[in-house]
């Protein structure tokens, strides 16, 4: 297997609050794709939005269930005044803030903010990248 994510796909509670989000709030491109299902353009990986219940039926598994996944996505930006830039912009969009721009141990700076839906978002700075 050659490691390659191509598609984020977000169980959703409420599609349309999702896509207005991303779309209107934050400002990711809409690509076309199948009703119930809204597809975003990203740097090489596309973002899906799925209603939370149609996703755990595909996967065959119960949509009951709530609090840390366990994991968290990440947006890298160009400098710290940008980190805070972008957590400004996804609370304004409608998004919570969760901790904000900071120093951190690994020598970057970045803050966390969580989607309408309880996704976790990490917007750094790396100036080792």
């Amino acid at each position: 297997m050659k490691p390659h994510i191509t598609i984020i796909t977000l169980g959703v509670a409420d599609l349309e609050r999702a896509i207005d989000f991303y779309q209107k709030g934050l400002g990711l491109p809409r690509k076309e794709g199948p009703e119930g299902i809204a597809f975003f353009e990203t740097a090489g990986t596309m973002l899906s939005l799925y209603p939370r219940d149609k996703l755990a039926e595909d996967i065959t598994i119960a949509p009951e269930g709530s609090g840390f996944q366990g994991f968290a996505l990440a947006h890298n930006v160009e400098s710290p005044e940008a980190v805070d830039a972008t957590l400004e912009e996804a609370v304004a969009a409608g998004a919570e803030l969760v901790k904000h721009g900071q120093q951190v141990f690994w020598g970057g700076y970045s803050g966390y903010f969580r989607d309408p839906d309880g996704f976790y978002w990490e917007v750094a700075h790396n100036p080792f990248t």
